[in-house]
Order: C-alpha cells, then structure tokens, then sequence
C-alpha cells in the first residue's frame, strides 16, 4: 500500500505546529486530516478511518493521554498505531506513555518533521509487515 492510500489524524492544538506537520507528511504523500485539540481528534476517529495517529500530549479538552485512554478502552480503536510528541520536561513520562498506553514513537519538542514523516513510514511499513506475514 503506498503513502497516499495512507490516512493519518495529527491532533495538535498549536496552528503553526500542525501545519509543518501536515506539510511534511502530506509531502511524502499521506493523506492528513488536522484536529485541533482531543475531543475533535476523538470525534475524528469514530467519523473516518485512520492508519495511524500523531498527537500532542498537552492539549485544551483531552490531553493526548487521556485521546490513547480512550482508544485503548476502544476495541475499534485498541491496535491503532499511535506517536506522541510531547514538551521538553515530560521525559520522565515517556516509558509510561509508550508501556501503559501502547505509544509507537514519543517526540520531545523541538523535533524535525522529518523524524516524524520517517517515524510514520516506519511504523505503518512495519504493521503491514506483520499483517502480510
């Protein structure tokens, strides 16, 4: 499956933050839809499908932890592939965001938008690995 028949869900609450990150995954071809903040990205997912999830922690309405919790606690939404990136303190946070929450990738703020498309590419060529095995 190529990048284009890919559909990913950023939730960021930061404008110009999500707009380099849609930029640079739509420029490597992925379909990309934008939800400002916890809820709308919950909404989202129950709305559209999604191959693979990159949220922010820290958000207005439903922190990026609290969006995993629920799908987590969501059969439909329990093996959906999720990267988080997160602000530059919460390190100590990040083995538990990727243990209890089944977190793919964590980012700390600054990161290159280039790690993450390769984040993305790298996680989603993995699962299709396992599916096709």
């Amino acid at each position: 499956m190529s990048n284009s028949e890919k559909h990913i869900l950023v939730a960021e609450d930061n404008a110009a933050l999500a707009s380099v990150v849609r930029f640079n995954l739509e420029r490597a071809g992925f379909q990309v839809t934008v939800a400002c903040n916890g809820r709308v990205a919950w909404e989202a997912v129950q709305e559209d499908a999604f191959d693979l999830v990159v949220t922010d922690q820290q958000m207005p309405e439903m922190t990026g932890c609290e969006f995993c919790e629920k799908l987590r606690a969501t059969d439909e939404f329990r093996n959906l592939p999720v990267i988080m990136l997160t602000a530059k303190g919460m390190e100590l946070e990040l083995p538990r965001l990727r243990d209890e929450l089944g977190i793919a990738a964590t980012f700390l703020k600054p990161f290159s938008p280039k790690e993450i498309v390769k984040a993305v590419e790298d996680h989603l060529e993995a699962v299709s690995e396992l599916v096709s095995s």
